[in-house]
């Protein structure tokens, strides 16, 4: 009785251990993935979208801007990590990079609020104006790269 008692006991600290074991995520990177947008258009393609697609492109590329912008004397695109950069690898800077990623989607929730609530009373031809400024903005900071 004593030996299955032990026996069992043994088995569940063996398959607990892997339950708790601290798991290294690996290294997170300064750049957000999902920070590139999916197609740039010309005006003659946003003047035929309905006002609602134009609303949704238009915070979506505020969202890029918004997770890319504070980060281009790092990089520009996603997987550059602290260490790629040579910053210490240490719990403060994660903290600090998580806290940053926090208030930036804090931000970004607040201000899709806003916009959905607000945006639709903007005129259409401004809309387009906007969403080929922001794309010309995001084309121009991934020629960035090759000023360095």
């Amino acid at each position: 009785m004593r030996t299955t008692f032990i026996f069992f006991t043994l088995c569940f600290f063996l398959a607990s251990g892997p339950i708790f074991a601290q798991k290294n995520k690996g290294e997170k990177s300064i750049i957000q993935e999902g920070v590139a947008i999916k197609k740039y258009h010309n005006k003659p393609e946003l003047e035929e979208l309905a006002k609602g697609q134009l609303l949704d492109l238009y915070v979506e590329r505020i969202e890029s801007l918004v997770r890319l912008l504070p980060y281009i004397a790092f990089a520009t695109k996603p997987g550059v990590t602290m260490s790629t950069l040579g910053i210490p690898s240490d719990k403060e800077n994660y903290k600090s990079l998580d806290r940053q990623f926090d208030a930036t989607d804090n931000f970004l929730e607040s201000n899709a609020e806003f916009q959905e609530r607000i945006l639709p009373y903007s005129d259409t031809e401004d809309l387009v104006s906007a969403i080929l400024f922001y794309e010309e903005t995001l084309k121009s900071l991934h020629e960035y790269a090759e000023f360095h």
